[in-house]
């Protein structure tokens, strides 16, 4: 996919400051192809070390995600009917912009004479829009997590990764069919959602790999899951997610068991390379969630829809708990303190650093029991 060069935003915090053409101006130019070519330049790396357990935590989830294993095919009902405008209407969650019309003034924009019709394309489409990147992001976590059974140096890690492989391919899989099947297709991948799998995937370092994917990509997922599934009224993306979340917690505890004792090990420049490109990633995640490929399929120029979007405070606070897996897994691993706190200042001016203390993955884990095996349990 050729995408344009992105640029680095004036103040990338401050609503009233975002560069809203820099952000816009990183567009896909060939939407159409199937294939994008990515070049990885890790390394291969074979161990003959086949100690099964030398890494306990590592050896007990490969043990939990064996038996927890599921089929798309045959645990989801795709005989239920979905009317996506149905359940759009029971769900004002599903439409962005019930959450702004109670804060911001809308009689001097593009939107003044919309009515019920208008406002339901784009809760439509904007469902649509968000389930085909979390697809797309899911084959990202398939082609990385392939990667990392390359690269990754321990066997127990290779172990585990291999599972996961497997549940990345089920997730692409229902993500697919429930676009197709029940939305009628989806989107194309989003350009900064597309530029940071391109980083991740081309990065030589393993632990990158992880750092990207694993913490950043799956952490934000598992937080939009998690907020998603409670507000829809549709019983088959309901359980959908369900299943989707119980696989997305182990993953994201298996970066955070992988990564914390590994990063004891580097110096403060390699820490400083994490911190950063950790803070970058958030950056371009918060981009695409500005959908300016809806506002463009609904007649809209995204350049007046953006700004609104950007000052709603329901939309802040949305994209906010985003970041509420993120940014206390990322203090487990030591990278908010780490050298001058580099990555805390700049959590902060992002407007994240509250969740500092939520709950990590690895203790969610236990208190959820999400990567035990039991999801056939009644939700």
């Amino acid at each position: 996919m050729s995408i344009t060069e992105e640029p680095a935003a004036k103040n990338p915090y401050d609503p009233n400051e975002i560069d809203i053409e820099e952000i816009l101006g990183v567009t896909a130019t060939d939407v159409d192809e199937l294939v994008h070519t990515c070049k990885n330049n890790a390394d291969t790396l074979f161990t003959w070390d086949y100690t099964k357990g030398s890494k306990p935590a590592l050896d007990r989830l490969y043990e939990k995600a064996k038996k927890s294993q599921w089929n798309g095919q045959t645990d989801l009902d795709w005989s239920i009917d979905v009317d996506p405008e149905a359940v759009v209407a029971a769900d004002a969650a599903a439409n962005p912009f019930s959450m702004m019309s109670g804060n911001i003034d809308l009689s001097d924009t593009v939107f003044r004479n919309w009515g019920e019709d208008e406002w339901m394309k784009v809760a439509l489409e904007s469902q649509n829009w968000m389930l085909s990147q979390f697809m797309h992001g899911e084959q990202g976590a398939l082609v990385c997590t392939a990667k990392i059974v390359e690269t990754v140096p321990w066997i127990d890690a290779k172990y585990y990764a291999a599972t996961q492989v497997m549940d990345e391919a089920r997730h692409v899989e229902v993500f697919s069919q429930y676009l197709n099947d029940k939305l009628g297709g989806g989107y194309p991948i989003n350009a900064h959602l597309r530029m940071l799998l391109d980083d991740i995937v081309e990065h030589s370092d393993w632990d990158m790999t992880y750092l990207g994917m694993q913490i950043m990509v799956e952490g934000l997922a598992l937080a939009a899951f998690g907020f998603m599934r409670p507000m829809t009224t549709e019983p088959l993306l309901k359980e959908l997610l369900r299943y989707v979340m119980s696989d997305e917690a182990r993953h994201v505890a298996f970066g955070v068991l992988s990564l914390k004792d590994h990063y004891q090990d580097l110096n403060q420049a390699e820490i400083r390379e994490r911190q950063e490109f950790a803070f970058e990633a958030a950056l371009r995640m918060r981009n695409r969630l500005l959908q300016q490929e809806v506002w463009e399929r609904v007649g809209v120029d995204p350049r007046d829809a953006v700004p609104l979007v950007l000052r709603s405070e329901e939309r802040i606070l949305f994209q906010q708990m985003l970041f509420a897996k993120i940014v206390p897994n990322c203090k487990k691993l030591g990278l908010l303190d780490a050298g001058d706190g580099w990555l805390r200042e700049r959590f902060g001016e992002l407007g994240v650093i509250q969740f500092e203390d939520w709950a990590d993955t690895e203790e969610e884990m236990s208190v959820f029991e999400l990567a035990q095996g039991d999801i056939t349990a009644p939700a």
